[in-house]
């Protein structure tokens, strides 16, 4: 066995040898180092081992159809350099999102990252102190080429003078990669046609396989018929049937005729509420005091098991879900995929069925995520963008006005609002990478190997201040007392990645911390305040970004039994609790289905598989999940709501909003409602 090594090492030793080995060497020290894949058992490790070898073979092949060494070499490097860019992507991208790069993430970069400071920022505060050894290899493989006497070169020489060997390359790849398929296969039965898990595709054929699939599919959406066929519109409607939970007579419109008023809050987490944070020398720092006495009030309805269920599209999904109860897409933003949808969304409603005004604030510029042409087709009568505040360095983050600046000057258009009016804001201060600012955020940083981590605490506390001073506007503007407020966190301010650098301040030992923990990590408060109701009360109720709208509707005594919602009133009798994430994992108040493992809530262990009953139980509650995925994915996918709409409400008519004049039109239409109410 020996012997053949060295003459197999002897015959084939290169550059091209040498390349392949580098690339599989650092993608599976990546597996490890900077991926949580899951893998478990010797058989998966096995192929965690080889998925990388085919991609590898069969795109460096590609420079050995060259007869000319030295253009090989350069064809050779440039797919090197290729891969090694698309690894580390990969590995800084999953470091904040816990997720892989999609062709449709690249596509909408524009959207996402407004401002190339607020992406080089970003991704600078991703890096690690051994990210070099994920490119130490470049110089060395460019200088090894450059010397063309050595042995390699030499080697390279003899091998691409001779008989061809793309050829063969390309044919090893190919039987490598069926290889890899057939193992996956065994691991993960239909691994390619029944998974909304990018983590299993990478796991079992690595991040090579996974960008060309994803390209696939995402061109063959793209090309594909959008019209939705007859068994589409049936499984909609008897869904949206199914789904629907009738209200608790005692609760429906208990805040009729109110304004609405929605603060999305960026980045605020459910373990934050009632959190002490004690710094070195042992004094104990309230990360919340505002939300907190405003959560336990006797005014607030608040829910403790409510989890953001985001993908790739983040605060946008969150938008999407409170605004329609819709999900976003399994790969890419529906925010800019499926702008030009038809959407029947909370605005629309609100305006439609009892004369709303509606309005959506957020400092930051309107392209951010696309939101200026989306909310055309949510039915928002005004969108007041960075265009429409006053912003200078002193007042502003990278990421658009702070959150002191931005409840004040929103204000000033708030109060201008016909009424009843609904009025949503979005919050950004708290954004990643949380940066610390000493002179404006007196709360103390935390200590430990994450700099985002200790920043997080500061940046959630400077949030707070901001939203007590927003609801002290409110009570002097007397829009207070006729309102009901409802807050919600958009997604996650600590990542998966960096939840094991949390646990010692959550009194947790890393070591012990699981899958289902980071799971458990995905609760954000979702608070319904009604000032003078005085029947606050906490909920368990297991529940998700997707229910907040029915609920929301009832309450303003708005029926939505003949909408096309995916979500549940969570004050109904008739509430079901079974929480569904994007990827396909699930969580509900007896097990949590993450991956391939089944979760018992009561043990946090894993079931064992000889316990049947809880094995059926789990699968129906995942089946039930996977069920209002596929669903949202055909509404969006076919446009389905474009036909299929409520027959009680008209389309959107997008061409009547013009957002690019917002502040003088609303000041006009606030004049004529003055003029209106002053004639006898």
């Amino acid at each position: 066995m020996r012997q053949k090594l060295l003459s197999f090492y002897h015959k084939y030793r290169s550059l091209f040898l040498l390349a392949v080995l580098l690339l599989w060497v650092k993608t599976y020290i990546s597996y490890h180092i900077d991926f949580d894949l899951g893998v478990r058992g010797w058989f998966e490790h096995l192929i965690l081992l080889i998925n990388p070898v085919a991609g590898t073979v069969f795109f460096l092949s590609l420079s050995l159809f060259s007869k000319n060494v030295k253009r090989g070499h350069r064809i050779l490097f440039a797919i090197y350099l290729f891969h090694s860019m698309l690894l580390y992507a990969n590995i800084v991208y999953y470091r904040e999102f816990t997720d892989f790069l999609t062709l449709s993430t690249m596509m909408e970069a524009k959207s996402i990252f407004v401002g190339s400071e607020n992406f080089i920022s970003g991704a600078i505060s991703l890096m690690k102190w051994y990210d070099f050894l994920y490119w130490v290899d470049l110089p060395c493989l460019f200088i090894l080429m450059k010397r063309r006497s050595s042995a390699l070169v030499l080697a390279d020489e003899r091998l691409l003078s001779g008989k061809p060997v793309g050829g063969k390359a390309l044919a090893w790849a190919l039987i490598l990669f069926l290889v890899n398929l057939g193992l996956a296969e065994i691991s993960r039965p239909m691994l390619l046609t029944q998974t909304f898990d990018r983590n299993d595709i990478v796991k079992h054929l690595g991040i090579n396989a996974f960008t060309v699939y994803d390209s696939i599919q995402t061109v063959k959406h793209k090309n594909a018929s959008h019209t939705p066929e007859m068994d589409d519109v049936k499984l909609v409607s008897a869904y949206a049937s199914k789904q629907y939970a009738a209200p608790d007579k005692k609760m429906f419109g208990l805040a009729e005729g109110r304004n609405l008023i929605i603060i999305h809050m960026e980045s605020i987490q459910q373990f934050l509420i009632d959190y002490h944070y004690m710094d070195v020398n042992g004094t104990e720092w309230e990360v919340l005091p505002f939300l907190n006495e405003l959560y336990h009030s006797k005014d607030s309805i608040r829910f403790s098991n409510l989890f953001t269920q985001i993908g790739q599209g983040k605060s946008s999904d969150a938008e999407l879900m409170t605004e329609t109860s819709l999900f976003g897409l399994p790969r890419g933003a529906a925010f800019i995929r499926n702008v030009d949808n038809t959407y029947y969304a909370g605005p629309h409603i609100l305006r439609e069925k009892a004369g709303y005004t509606s309005a959506v604030f957020h400092g930051n510029a309107g392209s951010f995520w696309n939101r200026t042409d989306m909310y055309k087709g949510l039915g928002y009568d005004f969108f007041f963008d960075a265009d429409d505040f006053m912003l200078t360095e002193e007042n502003s983050t990278e990421y658009g006005l702070k959150d002191k600046e931005f409840f004040q000057q929103s204000m000033e258009y708030l109060e201008q609002l016909q009424q009843p009016f609904y009025a949503k804001l979005i919050t950004l201060s708290n954004h990643f990478p949380f940066p610390y600012d000493e002179s404006s955020q007196p709360f103390p940083q935390a200590d430990t190997a994450d700099e985002s981590v200790n920043g997080y605490f500061a940046a959630s506390n400077y949030a707070d201040q901001a939203l007590q001073e927003f609801f002290s506007y409110l009570k002097e503007s007397g829009i207070y007392e006729n309102s009901m407020i409802v807050l919600y966190g958009d997604h996650y301010g600590i990542s998966d990645s960096r939840n094991k650098d949390l646990a010692p301040l959550l009194g947790r030992d890393p070591d012990s911390w699981s899958e289902l923990d980071n799971i458990q990590m995905r609760r954000v408060p979702f608070i319904i305040h009604i000032p003078g109701c005085s029947i606050g009360f906490e909920s368990s109720v297991y529940a998700g970004q997707i229910d907040i709208l029915p609920t929301v509707l009832h309450l303003l005594g708005i029926d939505t039994k003949d909408q096309v919602f995916l979500g549940q009133d969570l004050l109904s009798p008739q509430r079901k609790q079974v929480v569904a994430f994007r990827n396909g994992d699930m969580i509900s108040p007896s097990c949590a289905v993450i991956g391939e493992q089944i979760y018992d809530l009561n043990t946090g262990e894993t079931i064992d598989e000889n316990n049947e009953f809880k094995h059926k139980l789990a699968d129906y509650y995942h089946e039930t999940a996977l069920e209002q995925l596929t669903v949202s994915d055909v509404i969006l996918n076919t446009n389905l709501l474009q036909s299929c709409g409520p027959k009680d409400l008209a389309p959107v008519d997008r061409e009547s909003f013009d957002y690019s004049i917002d502040p003088a039109r609303l000041k006009q239409m606030a004049a004529k409602d003055q003029e209106k109410k002053a004639r006898p």
